[in-house]
C-alpha cells in the first residue's frame, strides 16, 4: 500500500504552549470518561445506602448518558457565543460542583436531578476541549495533538471499573463522586492560567426551534435505546414510544435546520465528503466500542464469575493497550493520512473480537488478556482517526459544530451497540452463559465490520480529495500581461 508523503506541517515541532494546553484539557476530558463508567460497579452499594430498589437506581447511571444528548448539540452555539474557552472553564467549574453535590445525595431522586446536572456539564467538556486544541494545532499536527485527548476519552472509561471497585474495596460510595474533586480543581487552577478565552460572536442568534428539536429528540432516542436494553423488549412503551419520538423529532430537526440560515447543527457539514465518510466512521466506531465496554464487564462477572475488583483489574490489558499506542496513532496519522490508519484499526479490532466468539468461558487467562491488549491497541487505531479526519475538513469558525455533532454521532451509535448488546446477551442467557457470550462477540464482531466498511470509504474519500489536489496543483497558473 503506497502511503502518501508526508505534508511539511507533519514534519515541524508542535510548539510547548500547544502542549501544555493539550495537557489542561486532558483534566476535563479524564473526568467526563471516567465519570461515565466509574459509578456503574457502585450502583449496587447505592441503592443499598440510599434504601432503593435498583431499577431506581439504574437512572442515576443512565439519567448522565441522557444529559449529554441534551448538552453536546448546543457546545457549538453556546462556545461562539461566550468564547469556547470560556465555555470550557464553566463547564469544569460545574462538573466540580455537581460532582460534590451528588457526593452529598441523601436519597436516590436528588442523585439522579445532580447526575442530569453533572451530564450536561460533562456534555460540554469534550467538545469545547476538541475545539481549542484543533483551533491551537491547526492542520498536519492534528493527530499529534488530538491523540493526548484521545487517550484520556478513550483510556479513562477503561478504568472505570477498575478505579471504582477500588474506591468501594477502601471506602464509600460518595467517593466514586469526591474523586472529581482535586480533579477538577487542578484543571481549573491551569485552565485559568493557560486556557484561551475565545472570541465572542455576541450577534449569534440562537436557533431555538432546532435547539428544542434536537435537545428533546437526541434524549429520547438515547432513554428509548437505554431501556430497551433494560427490559429487553422494543414492544414495551418504555422502549419504542421514546425511539419513536426520537427519530420522529430528529427527522423534524433535519428538515428545519435544512432551511435554516443559522441552525443550532450546521447539517451542511455533511456536504463535505470527508466529514460525512469521518462521521459515518464515528458512529460505526461508536458502537463497537461502547457496546465492547457494556460486553467485556459482563463476561468476566457473569461468564468467568468474577468479582466487581477483580473485573476491574482484568480489564487493565484493554486499558494499556490503548494508552501505549495512542502517542504512536497521532504522529502515523500526520504522516499518512487518517484512512489508512482507520482501515487498520478496523481490521485489528475484527482480528482482536473474533477469537472471544470461540473461546470457552474458562479459557487460559494469559490468551484473554492478550486479547484484551489487542484490543485495546486496535481501539485507538479505530477511534481517532476519524475524528482527526472530520474536524480536519473544516474550517476553524466551523469546528465547533463539527465537535458537537461528532460527539453526539457517538453517543448515539454507542447507544445503540450498548442496548443491542444488552438485549442479545440477556435474551440468549436462557440457552446457556457460554452461547450467550459467543452470540454477543458475534454481534460485537458485526458491529467493528460495519466500522471497517466504513473507514474504508474515509480511506477511498481521503485519496480521491488528494488526487484532485496534487492534480489542481499541476495545473498552469493564468499569468497577468
Amino acid at each position: 500500500m503506497r502511503f502518501k508523503s508526508p505534508p511539511k506541517a507533519a514534519q515541524q515541532p508542535i510548539p510547548r504552549r500547544v502542549w501544555l494546553l493539550a495537557a489542561v484539557i486532558v483534566f476535563g476530558a479524564f473526568m467526563s470518561g471516567l465519570d461515565a463508567t466509574i459509578v456503574n460497579v457502585g450502583l449496587d452499594t447505592v441503592a443499598r445506602d440510599l434504601g432503593a430498589d435498583l431499577d431506581a437506581v439504574q437512572w442515576v447511571s443512565s439519567a448522565h448518558l441522557i444529559a449529554l444528548g441534551v448538552s453536546l448539540p448546543a457546545a457549538g452555539w453556546l462556545g461562539r457565543r461566550v468564547g469556547v474557552g470560556r465555555m470550557w472553564l464553566a463547564a469544569l467549574v460545574a462538573f466540580t460542583l455537581t460532582s460534590a453535590a451528588c457526593a452529598a445525595a441523601d436519597n436516590v431522586e436528588t442523585l439522579i436531578a445532580l447526575r442530569v446536572a453533572q451530564g450536561m456539564a460533562a456534555g460540554l467538556l469534550i467538545p469545547a476541549g476538541q475545539t481549542i486544541l484543533g483551533q491551537a494545532a491547526g492542520p498536519g499536527k492534528l493527530g499529534r495533538v488530538m491523540a493526548t485527548l484521545g487517550l484520556a476519552v478513550g483510556l479513562a472509561p477503561a478504568l472505570g471499573p477498575l478505579i471504582g471497585g477500588l474506591i468501594l474495596d477502601r471506602a464509600s460510595w460518595p467517593w466514586l463522586f469526591l474523586i472529581n474533586v482535586p480533579i477538577g480543581l487542578v484543571g481549573l487552577a491551569l485552565g485559568l492560567r493557560l486556557i484561551p478565552r475565545g472570541a465572542r460572536e455576541p450577534g449569534a442568534r440562537l436557533d431555538s426551534v432546532g435547539l428544542l428539536l434536537v435537545t428533546t429528540g437526541v434524549p429520547a432516542l438515547v432513554y428509548g435505546l437505554t431501556a430497551w436494553g433494560e427490559r429487553r423488549s422494543i414492544v414495551a412503551p418504555g422502549g419504542f414510544l421514546p425511539i419513536a419520538a426520537g427519530g420522529v423529532l430528529l427527522a423534524l430537526f433535519v428538515r428545519h435546520a435544512r432551511r435554516h440560515p443559522n441552525p443550532i447543527l450546521d447539517l451542511r457539514l455533511f456536504r463535505l465528503p470527508m466529514f460525512a465518510a469521518a462521521s459515518v466512521t464515528t458512529f460505526a466506531n461508536g458502537a463497537a466500542m461502547f457496546g465492547a465496554f457494556l460486553l467485556l464487564p459482563l463476561y468476566f462477572m457473569i461468564g468467568r464469575e468474577e468479582e466487581p475488583l477483580e473485573t476491574g483489574i482484568l480489564l487493565m490489558g484493554l486499558s494499556v493497550g490503548t494508552a501505549v499506542t495512542m502517542p504512536f496513532v497521532g504522529v502515523l496519522i500526520d504522516r499518512v493520512g487518517s484512512g489508512v490508519i482507520s482501515v487498520a484499526g478496523g481490521l485489528a479490532t475484527i482480528a482482536a473480537t473474533v477469537p472471544f466468539v470461540f473461546l470457552p468461558l474458562a479459557a487460559d487467562g494469559l490468551a484473554v488478556q492478550v486479547l484484551l491488549f489487542a484490543r485495546g491497541m486496535a481501539l485507538a487505531l479505530a477511534i481517532m482517526p476519524p475524528t482527526v479526519a472530520a474536524y480536519e475538513a473544516v474550517t476553524q469558525r466551523q469546528l465547533p459544530d463539527a465537535t458537537s455533532q461528532i460527539n453526539v454521532l457517538q453517543r448515539v451509535g454507542g447507544a445503540i451497540g450498548g442496548s443491542l448488546l444488552a438485549v442479545i446477551v440477556a435474551g440468549a442467557l436462557g440457552s446457556g452463559i457460554a452461547s450467550a457470550f459467543q452470540l454477543s462477540f458475534a454481534a460485537l464482531t458485526g458491529f467493528s465490520v460495519l466500522g471497517l466498511s466504513a473507514s474504508i470509504w474515509l480511506l477511498r474519500t481521503e485519496r480521491i480529495q488528494s488526487a484532485n489536489r496534487r492534480v489542481r496543483a499541476s495545473l498552469p497558473t493564468e499569468s497577468t500581461p
